[in-house]
Formats: structure tokens, sequence, C-alpha cells
């Protein structure tokens, strides 16, 4: 009896081994083909398998508000600032990270990708499907945010889901030594970055979900927009490369293309992995070592600028909501985008310490102009491949910051670059 259970136990381990070691794109694309063919069968049946997108997406938006607040807190705290460099270093971050929004909605407000196709809310669809499955039920008990439960006396399935999920995400760090304030706040930070982890396993699972329920219901039509949104996302994405190329050669002694053949290892490593965070070190070597930068100037743009640059990241955002906006026929005032623009520079800043940033930060855009957070679900079916692309923007600001501080001199004047 015990070497079953042990058998079994295996089994399971080995299975969400396999699973986590599986590229998340890829069990996104399984996840999408998968989603096709079961919408084509069921049809309007399918609708009913919205659910579980619904589930993540709630979960996202619970985590959104604290990682954010603990991963600025922390970013600003670890930060060493100081100086005249300090204030340059702002100065820059905060107008590239203009620019690129600006970019954004100039891009999605001319191309206009979600007026190509036309779509009814998602929640409409699937709400006579939704009403009478049992796990609807379940997901009006998982709380819209961390702090809700305790704001509602009757909402103790709430403070539950809550509870066990903190309690086995401090399971690893129980033994972490708490002696400062910054210990506190990177325990906290950890804590839901480990139940983040575990909801990003769910994405192809509410990818799976989105792609049955739109197909089966409304059939290709939703999708064939997607296409416009990528193009529409690509183009911004390289009008705020050239804008980062031709700073650099208005405001730096080395020539863009020289740069450019200096940071490809780690360009192409922020494309191949998604992640700014883990392109820092290969970043800062490739200025120093091949660019042939300042230290100071590399390690101010590349170390302690990452913690807030994500232009790209803020870009993207920007345009989803447009693009949703557009898609089921709302029409963002001026007003609404000027909200949109701050929210996704806050959302964006400190968001480089937090795995897939793109979907915890979006839902925060997306409430503040009350768009509906259904079709984030929809997005990710592309998220995988634009995330990449971001990515790589968001290194190519790192690096044109440290161009931009090291000046119209280099440290060596008696060489120059080829």
């Amino acid at each position: 009896m015990n070497s079953q259970h042990g058998e079994q136990s295996t089994s399971r381990r080995d299975a969400l081994g396999w699973w986590r070691a599986t590229p998340l794109y890829l069990r996104i694309i399984g996840a999408v083909a998968l989603g096709v063919a079961v919408g084509v069968t069921l049809g309007e049946q399918a609708a009913a398998l919205e659910i579980p997108a619904k589930l993540v997406l709630r979960l996202l938006g619970a985590l959104a508000p604290p990682l954010i607040l603990l991963a600025i807190m922390q970013a600003l705290m670890r930060a060493h600032l100081g100086g005249r460099q300090a204030l340059r270093l702002v100065t820059l971050l905060a107008t590239n990270t203009l620019v690129a929004i600006g970019i954004g909605l100039l891009v999605a407000n001319v191309l206009q990708p979600g007026s190509w196709s036309h779509a009814t809310p998602a929640h409409e669809s699937a709400k006579a499907a939704a009403a009478a499955n049992p796990l609807a039920q379940f997901l009006d008990n998982v709380p819209k945010s961390i702090a809700g439960p305790f704001s509602d006396n009757g909402a103790v399935m709430g403070v539950i889901f809550i509870a066990v999920a903190m309690g086995v995400a401090l399971r690893s760090l129980r033994h972490h030594e708490v002696r400062t304030v910054e210990d506190l706040v990177h325990v906290a930070l950890e804590s839901l970055i480990t139940i983040l982890h575990w909801i990003i396993d769910l994405v192809p699972l509410a990818v799976f979900g989105v792609v049955a329920s739109i197909i089966g219901v409304k059939g290709f039509r939703d999708f064939l927009a997607l296409g416009g949104f990528v193009v529409a996302v690509l183009a911004a994405l390289t009008l705020q490369a050239g804008y980062y190329l031709t700073r650099v050669k208005l405001e730096s002694w080395a020539p863009p293309l020289y740069v450019l053949r200096g940071v490809r290892d780690a360009l192409v490593m922020a494309f191949s992995t998604g992640s700014s965070t883990a392109t820092m070190p290969v970043t800062y070597a490739r200025l120093r070592d091949n660019v042939g930068l300042r230290e100071q100037s590399a390690s101010m743009g590349a170390l302690v600028g990452a913690n807030f640059n994500n232009d790209g990241t803020a870009l993207y955002e920007a345009m989803s909501a447009l693009f949703v906006a557009q898609l089921l026929g709302m029409q963002l005032t001026l007003s609404q985008q000027f909200i949109v623009v701050v929210t996704s520079i806050v959302a964006s800043v400190g968001a480089a310490g937090i795995p897939e940033a793109g979907l915890v930060t979006m839902t925060m855009v997306f409430k503040a102009v009350a768009l509906p957070t259904d079709y984030i679900a929809m997005l990710l079916t592309v998220d995988w491949f634009l995330d990449r692309c971001r990515t790589a923007i968001n290194v190519m600001g790192d690096v044109t910051v440290s161009c931009l501080l090291d000046g119209k001199t280099r440290e060596r004047a008696d060489t120059q670059p080829p």
C-alpha cells in the first residue's frame, strides 16, 4: 500500500517537474492548439471553459497591487543613487518611458488594430453557461484583492484562501532572518512571487479556456484582430528602437551600430529568456568590455536603471488597453488615455523583478479605465512572443541610458571605436 502511494507521489512530482521544465511559450502554444480543436468540436458548449481563464485573471488582479507596492519599495531601498548622475538617470528614465508610451498610443490610434474586428464583451457570451457551473460558484469565493476578505466579515473562504497560500509560500522562507525593514520587504515580496509562480503555471490552462470558449461561441473573428495588434506593437517597438539609436548618435561618443554589435549578446539573451533581470549581468559586462563605457555609466544604466526601466512593457500595456477598447467599440477619451499613461508608468516602475511582469501590471492598467480584464487572457495567446520583443527593447533602453550617461567623451581619449 505504501509503495503504491510512493509511486503515485513520484509520478505526480515527475509530471509537475516536466510541466515546469517546459518553457512557458511552448506550453502556451500547445494550449492554443488544443483550445482551437476543443472550441471547434464543442461549439457553444465550450463557453463554460472560459471560467479557468477568469480564475487566473482574478488571482493575478489580486496579486498585482501588493506586488507592485513591494517591488517599488525594494527597488527604491536597494538603489544606490546620489549626486548629479542620479538626477540625470531619473530624467533619462522618465523621458524614455514617456516617449515609449507616446509612441505606443500614437501607433494604436493611427493603425487602430482593434477596429479591424468587433467583439462583444466576453463575460456576456458565457454568462448562462457559467451560472449553472459549480466552478463559477467556486470562482466567487476567490478574493478579488488580498485586502478584500478582511473588509467583509462574511468572506471567510477568502481569508482561508489567503492564509493557505501565504502559509505554504512562507514555508521556504521560515528560517530567513528579519533584522531590517529591507529584510521584511524582501520576505513579503519573495512569498508573493512564489505564489505568482504557481499562478503562472496555470496560465496555459487560462489560454486553453479562453481560446476554446471564444472560438466555440464566436469563431475566429476576434483572433484575426490579434494579427493587426502584433503588427502594431512590433511597429511601435521598432520606432522606440529608432528613438534609442538616434539619442545615442546625438548624445554619446559611441556610434549606434558599434553599440549594437557590442551588446548583441545581451539583446539575444533578453529575447530568448524574456527576462531583463536575468540579462542584467550580461548587459553590464558587454557595455564595459565590448563597448568600453565607464564603470559608473555601465552600472548606473544596466544595473540600477534596469530596476526602473521597462519602456517596452509600458508601451505594450498602453497599446493593449487601446486595442481592447477598440475591439469592444469603446472610445477612450484623452483624459482616459492620460490615465493609461500614468498607470502604465507607475505599473512599470520596479516591475523588472517580477516574473511575467506584463501579466501582473496589465490588470492594473485595464482596471484604471474600466476595461474588462477578461480580454487579457486573449492577449496571452500572442504575449509569449511580444514579451520577448519588449524585453529586448527594455534592455536596449538600459544600454541607451548607459551610453547617454557616459557622454560625448570616451574614457580613454587616445582610442576611438572602429
